[in-house]
């Protein structure tokens, strides 16, 4: 018995990296599998059959059912035709993951409308595009999974402006058709994804690692903690009835392990009994609601806590462990 055994999914961006292994995941948990991939290039030019091809035919190969879709989930007729693919072909859909992406990176100042809109399409207006149809079914069914990848980059990657916005704003969509959809039985969550993909090797990190070894990055992972399938199982059980209830969730996922963010939550506040005035503001913003500010996270989010005390850290045995934050509200 898998975890997935009877559910239908739909996986976006799956022909290639972190997509391709939450596809294969998901499959050889049991689920059915349609496997959207445009096959465009990092910045979301032309098209190649392909990569969703040969991840279809890996999973069939495998034992597994799957079916490819070759649309763009920029377009909305296209995404809504992905979604009613999976119900057509399978009668129904349990799980939406939506991963495709691209990429078009430039400092704010030198970034172009098109630019701008080109990568905003995919990472955002396609999770509503897929979300929008996925919803209707999962509404009427009562039940139904839907995960997106969103990043640490919405934290504040300073030359991916586009990015960073869709990515933040893939967060706000999340929240909010997670408390549209709950007493519908659908959650939805989102993840910060780590490893090496090809967008990895498309940065100037990426080259040089490659003048280094002769490899790039996404070939050296394999099996690492930068292997890009280390995603999957998380996103396998968010979407299992064992998660039912995590909703409105956002996970990062980096080397061997995955870390749950803090909701937004109230740190300070500075009020009087009518309007602050400027003047006032100038006095007493400094030590209450300015003290000690700090800067954006940045992508460098969560990849230093190894560093914290032993002493926050719970040996689970068998090369487990868990680590909570001692500033986490009981």
């Amino acid at each position: 018995m898998g975890l997935l055994d009877g559910k239908a999914a739909l996986v976006t961006g799956a022909g290639r990296g972190i997509g391709r292994g939450i596809a294969i995941a998901l499959a050889e948990a049991g689920a059915k599998v349609v496997v959207n991939d445009l096959g465009a290039s990092l910045a979301g030019e032309g098209g190649d059959q392909r990569p969703a091809a040969h991840v279809v035919e890996e999973i069939v190969k495998a034992g597994g059912a799957a079916a490819p879709n070759f649309g763009s989930v920029a377009d909305f007729a296209e995404a809504t035709a992905m979604v009613e693919q999976t119900v057509e072909t399978y009668g129904r859909i349990d799980v939406l993951v939506h991963v495709a992406g691209i990429l078009r990176d430039r400092m704010v100042f030198n970034m172009t409308e098109a630019e701008w809109e080109a990568v905003v399409a995919v990472h955002l207006k396609g999770m509503f595009n897929t979300v929008r149809a996925a919803s209707i079914a999962m509404r009427e069914q009562r039940s139904g999974r839907i995960i997106s990848m969103s990043s640490v980059s919405a934290l504040g990657a300073p030359g991916q402006p586009n990015y960073a916005a869709a990515k933040a704003g893939i967060l706000g969509l999340t929240w909010s058709t997670a408390n549209a959809l709950a007493k519908y039985g659908v959650t939805t969550n989102a993840i910060f994804p780590s490893g090496a993909t090809r967008m990895v090797d498309a940065t100037p990190r990426g080259r040089e690692v490659f003048e280094q070894t002769g490899k790039w990055p996404s070939q050296l992972a394999a099996g690492t903690e930068r292997d890009p399938d280390n995603v999957a199982p998380l996103v396998v059980y968010l979407a299992s009835d064992a998660a039912r209830d995590v909703n409105g969730q956002v996970f990062h996922s980096f080397g061997y392990g995955y870390t749950l963010l803090a909701q937004a939550q109230a740190i300070r506040r500075l009020e009087a009994d009518r309007r602050l005035t400027p003047d006032e503001l100038v006095t007493l913003f400094p030590s209450t609601l300015g003290r000690s500010l700090k800067e954006p996270p940045g992508t460098l989010f969560g990849k230093s806590l190894h560093e914290r005390p032993a002493g926050e850290w719970r040996e689970l045995g068998q090369g487990v462990r868990a680590w909570q934050s001692p500033w986490e509200e009981a």
